[in-house]
């Protein structure tokens, strides 16, 4: 497959992922309780973590052409 096949199919499958990640992110934020230290580590998480499941498709679509 081409590398820029491979990007498109990052790009169209990561875009709706992230718009997905970004309102579960936003809706558990509305329900935690408000104490700064809290939020401080629950947004160093959730900023981090949509790249894990990403990963795998990342790694493909870097993935020279064999």
């Amino acid at each position: 497959m081409h590398p820029r096949q491979k990007k498109l199919i990052l790009v169209l499958s990561a875009v709706p992922f992230l718009v997905i990640y970004a309102g579960i992110a936003l809706a558990i934020y509305d329900a935690m309780p408000k104490q700064k230290l809290l939020e401080l580590v629950y947004f160093v998480v959730a900023g981090t973590a949509w790249a894990f499941p990403l990963k795998p498709v990342m790694k493909w679509a870097n993935k020279p052409v064999d």
